[in-house]
């Protein structure tokens, strides 16, 4: 499956044990060469909590496993229905820290409420110690070093989590970008303990952004929809963005919402985006 070209195995761990499959067999899956080739594995499994309909595992492709994912949120609940696993909608789905909201729509895009951006570093995670940080409206902005001499090259970052950790910067032309460059010093920078995705954001007006994310474990996606997310919060708090936004990436357009802190109390993101069966099939693991 796929969406907005973010592309994914979606495997049932309901009807099925499996349980005992290895880092090593989920690369080998991932592999786009020697295996059937994804950026993510989705692993959908019965919850572990009662206000869960179903729990979903991801995988990265170096067969890592990570918290949270936004575009493989959308497949998800268009496999559960197109598989006859459940008719409801919206779904509660369990995912490594919380559960999510995901509504499938009449015209084919699903719904997804992503919950509240977390901006405290150490909840990121992301330790701040040493960096030169600077603050603008509502965000703050850190001098990250890139490079092997520290402070050679610094890009001015925002650092979030939507469930999984974002360093999200603000470029003049995301084509030009040195995602691919800089994107793997970013993703492992020891400022990040868990590493990080690297988004590069072009602001094209205050409803519309260019986005490229370097996802930790995957390399650059056609598509990252914690990214999308993440960049357009950080865009709010810098007042360079007005909500709703809409997201074009490489692999198709997502729409985010988010009404910022309300009360005190900060409001969840709002994703919305295609999702697609590209096949199925069956696949022997020794």
């Amino acid at each position: 499956m796929h969406g907005a070209g973010n592309d994914f195995i979606v495997v049932n761990g309901i009807d099925q044990d499996l349980s005992k499959i290895t880092q090593d067999q989920w690369r080998a899956l991932s592999n786009r060469q020697f295996g059937v080739g994804a950026d993510q594995i989705l692993l959908i499994e019965k919850p572990t909590r009662s206000d869960a309909d179903f729990r979903y595992r991801i995988f990265n492709a170096d067969g890592g496993e990570v918290e949270q994912c936004g575009n493989g949120s959308r497949c998800f609940v268009r496999y559960v229905h197109e598989q006859g696993l459940s008719k409801k909608n919206p779904l509660q789905v369990e995912v490594a820290h919380t559960v999510i909201s995901l509504r499938a729509l009449e015209n084919g895009d699903v719904e997804v409420n992503m919950g509240a951006p977390i901006f405290e570093p150490a909840l990121v995670p992301f330790n701040p110690e040493g960096i030169a940080s600077k603050q603008e409206f509502h965000e703050t902005l850190y001098a990250l070093p890139i490079g092997k001499n520290p402070g050679a090259h610094d890009d001015w970052i925002a650092v979030l989590s939507m469930g999984n950790p974002h360093a999200v910067q603000i470029v003049l032309d995301v084509d030009s970008a040195p995602v691919r460059i800089e994107g793997p010093s970013i993703e492992i920078h020891p400022a990040f303990p868990k590493r990080v995705n690297a988004g590069y954001v072009q602001i094209l007006n205050r409803h519309e952004i260019k986005l490229r994310v370097f996802e930790r474990g995957a390399g650059e996606t056609l598509a990252c929809g914690t990214g999308a997310c993440a960049a357009v919060v950080s865009g709010i708090r810098r007042a360079l963005l007005d909500s709703p936004v809409k997201v074009h990436t490489h692999g198709g357009d997502l729409q985010i919402s988010w009404r910022g802190i309300v009360d005190g109390i900060t409001q969840p993101v709002i994703m919305t985006g295609p999702a697609a069966t590209v096949f199925e099939g069956e696949i022997e693991l020794n």
